[in-house]
Parts: structure tokens; sequence; C-alpha cells
């Protein structure tokens, strides 16, 4: 047996294998290292017979254990959905004016709510239902046809405008284009305005209350705080559906835009509407 190299560097016994005048140092992997190796191999091993491994044309190798991830979930799923029966069958049984009473009620009925929030509501009132232009902001105070829960659950369930629903929330602001002069539009307009801003030509303002008064405050109320029973929405605390500035007011007197909110008790059943109307109403601005 011919004599081992020594590095004369490192003092390392090399391999013998050398390349281009380069030898091998001769350093093993540590024994700690290698017997968790092989442990991991064992392991491997083992898994493959007890668990799903190998994939299969049409599956994978059963495992001895016969177990699967599937099925697990669908069981959990199916748990869930028995616990959820229960209070979901409660929720239908409950008022919606009374659900806020049973605490453990309400918390469902809040995360229910949110969810279906979620996939029905967020495309038009935003993920956080702080709308968009057209579209209503529900976390303030302004609520058009009121923001009890009831009302809530009420516009929610049937609507705004929405021909397919019976009892659906109606209501059509005249194009007052056909009514007015232009003069008088634009007066009206800054009287509006002037209600929580400053309008460009305030000597506008007293021609357009009489304006006002004359035409609007039937709906909109005398002092314009607006009138949920009609779905005339309050005009003097500068929140606005369809535009703030002087122009756009003035546009939506001369030609109203009228939005469609579709009914989703045919959609989702009464127990989502619940949990929708207590979500909503939970976000801060229900009244």
């Amino acid at each position: 047996m011919s004599e081992k190299h020594i590095d004369d560097v490192s003092g390392v016994a090399t391999t013998g294998h050398e390349w281009d005048g380069i030898r091998e140092l001769n350093n093993p992997l540590p024994r700690w290292w290698l017997w968790t190796f092989y442990l991991t191999i064992i392991w491997a091993v083992g898994y493959m017979f007890l668990y799903p491994a190998i994939p299969l044309i049409n599956g994978a190798t059963k495992g001895y254990l016969g177990y699967s991830s599937r099925a697990e979930v669908v069981s959990e799923l199916a748990d869930a959905k028995a616990a959820q029966g229960a209070l979901l069958e409660k929720i239908a049984a409950t008022p919606v004016e009374e659900i806020a009473a049973d605490p453990e009620l309400l918390q469902f009925a809040i995360a229910g709510g949110s969810s279906a929030f979620k996939v029905n509501c967020a495309q038009c009132h935003g993920s956080g239902a702080s709308g968009s232009p057209g579209y209503p902001n529900l976390n303030d105070d302004d609520w058009i046809w009121g923001g009890t829960i009831d009302q809530i659950y009420l516009t929610i369930a049937h609507g705004i405008r929405y021909e397919a629903d019976d009892d659906t929330r109606i209501s059509e602001m005249p194009a007052f284009a056909d009514m007015l002069e232009p003069q008088q539009i634009n007066e009206v307009a800054a009287y509006v305005v002037s209600l929580s801003d400053t309008p460009a030509d305030p000597a506008m303002v007293e021609p357009g209350k009489a304006v006002f008064a004359e035409n609007c405050a039937a709906c909109h109320g005398e002092n314009a705080e607006g009138l949920p029973d009609f779905g005339a929405p309050r005009l003097s605390d500068g929140i606005w559906l369809k535009g703030s500035t002087e122009a756009q007011i003035a546009s939506q007197i001369r030609a109203p835009k009228h939005g469609v909110m579709p009914a989703w008790v045919g959609r989702l059943g009464e127990p989502t509407i619940k949990q929708l109307a207590v979500f909503v109403h939970t976000l801060g601005g229900g009244q």
C-alpha cells in the first residue's frame, strides 16, 4: 500500500486524486451529520410507506394509514357548517334588531356579514365600505333611506330602484331643467353649497334659498336635513354622492342621476341579509 500524501500547508492527508497538479484533501463529513442524513432517508422511506406519496396516473399511492388531507378538510368543513347551522337557524328566527343583544350571535353575524360584504358589496362600496363616486360611503352618518338596523336591512334586502322587486326603495328626483330657469338652478346650487361651504357668488344664496323653499324643501326638508321616508338625502352636511362642486350640484339639479342597487334577499337569503345589516350597522355610521 502506497504511503498517504500529506498536504504541506494544512497537514491533512489527501485522497490520492489529482487534477492538473491540484490534490483533493481528505476531509470526511462529521459522524453526526452522516447519521442524521441516514435517518432522514429512513424517515422518507417510512413516510412513503405510511402516507400517500408516489404519484400515479390517476392519483397516488394510498399509504398504509390511508390518510387524506382532502378528506380531513372536507370533514372539518362539514363540522364547521354543522356548527354554523345552529347559529344560522338562530339568526333566521331572531328579529334583526335583537341580534345585538346576544353577544355570541352578534359576533357570528358580524363575521358572516363581513365575509358576505367582501364577496357581494365591496365591488361598489369598496373593501372598506368607504364608497366611491356614485356609491355611498357606509361608514359615515349620511343615510338616504335611514341608518337604523331595520332600515339598512330593508335597503339591502329589496334594493333601490330595482324593478324586479315590488318592495324596492323608490325615489325619483325630477329634472329641474324643465321647471327652472338656468339662473334659478345656479342660485339654488349656490344656496345648497352655502349650507356647508362658501359658494362662488354669495349674492346668489338668498335668491337660491327662495327657489329651494318653493321646489326642493318638500323632499329635502325646510333646512335641507333630508327625509329618509322619501329617500331624499341631507344637503347640509357636506357629504355628497354625485359630486360636491357647485357645477356638479347644478348638474344634478338640472338632470339627476339615479343609481340602482339590486335586491339581495333572493340571492343570499334572509340570514345572510341580516348578517350584512348587522355588519354595516356596526361600521360606525349606523343610527
